[in-house]
């Protein structure tokens, strides 16, 4: 143990985890194409802080903390922590009440296993109810926001990229109805989605910018609302039967719209009663999910109102249409027959 015990907290403070953009730092300004990281720097801040399964094998800590050098175990601080740690809730006693209703998790079983850490990759969560700021669009690719960045992590060549930087003045390259051609600056982005090259941005006043990851520049930018919350919320891309791309936006002034891939075209605006805080799609059926209800886009009807919780995640399984929602105090199911 050492003479002079440190605190987790103090141990994460000096290694650089709250201070990693001080260290990895980009040119500043909007750029086409995109700019990576400067090597040696990044060279210098891995060689401390990544660990690899091999690492991690032979007993290093997975996230770099050095216990021998700490006054407390891992098992300890992790006790602790789950004791003190308050867990938000909307409704009193919430959690005592699901404890009761649902069987408890058979514990033992191997999910993942893990395969490297790289503390240098730090995405940006400025509040716990903003959803998709990471984005996995393979085994080895990830996208996140960083600040007022869009970065690109490629696990297997271990190289942090810039896609798009948003802290100056942002406008499109390409014409089309409804492009705002004075474009944004400094837009806080509040969700994102990337799927197959082409990545869209949603910001905290309504803002969706578009970029095809294969091209230079914005393709599109546009504000779907100028109401006083209009937040976009959530975002998400699917193909028709018929082969034709279209993105969606759920957004705060209570509205999911969807737009052409292709052209950037509304096609259907959707105006329900209360801000809509997530989309869930299920691959063949287009089915919504939003807000406190199961949506069926095709035939503009409402399936069923599954409780009156306000809810931030979603997931739906493949083997069959169910939806997995989270909630402020608990994990929900909508069966969509």
């Amino acid at each position: 143990m050492a003479d002079n015990p440190q605190r987790v907290e103090d141990y994460m403070e000096e290694d650089g985890e709250d201070d990693v953009d001080s260290i990895v730092e980009f040119d500043g300004e909007v750029n086409d194409d995109t700019l990576d990281v400067n090597l040696d720097e990044y060279d210098m801040l891995t060689k401390v802080t990544d660990t690899s399964a091999a690492q991690a094998r032979k007993g290093k800590d997975i996230q770099g903390i050095p216990w021998s050098r700490l006054n407390i175990t891992r098992d300890d601080y992790r006790a602790t922590r789950i004791l003190q740690y308050q867990n938000y809730e909307n409704v009193p006693a919430s959690g005592e009440t699901a404890d009761k209703e649902w069987k408890p998790t058979e514990k033992g079983g191997e999910y993942y296993e893990f395969f490297y850490n790289s503390r240098v990759v730090k995405p940006t969560i400025l509040h716990f109810q903003l959803r998709n700021l990471v984005w996995a669009t393979s085994k080895h690719d990830v996208y996140l926001i960083s600040n007022y960045s869009i970065l690109h992590w490629s696990s297997m060549l271990h190289k942090l990229s810039e896609v798009l930087n948003f802290s100056g003045h942002i406008v499109p390259t390409e014409k089309h109805a409804g492009n705002l051609l004075e474009g944004f600056s400094q837009t806080q982005i509040s969700t994102m989605a990337v799927w197959d090259r082409f990545l869209v941005a949603g910001g905290f006043q309504g803002e969706i910018i578009c970029k095809c990851l294969d091209k230079p520049g914005v393709s599109f930018c546009t504000r779907v609302s100028y109401d006083d919350n209009a937040i976009t919320n959530a975002l998400e891309m699917y193909e028709s039967i018929s082969g034709e791309r279209y993105f969606m936006a759920s957004n705060n002034d209570c509205s999911i719209r969807v737009f052409n891939m292709e052209r950037y075209e509304l096609i259907h605006h959707y105006q329900f009663p209360w801000p809509v805080n997530v989309i869930a799609l299920s691959s063949g059926s287009l089915s919504y999910f939003s807000g406190l209800y199961c949506f069926l886009s095709e035939l503009g009807a409402l399936l069923n109102k599954t409780n009156t919780i306000v809810q931030f995640f979603k997931v739906w399984m493949c083997l069959f249409p169910l939806l997995g929602k989270g909630i402020e105090f608990c994990l929900g199911f909508c069966l969509v027959c």
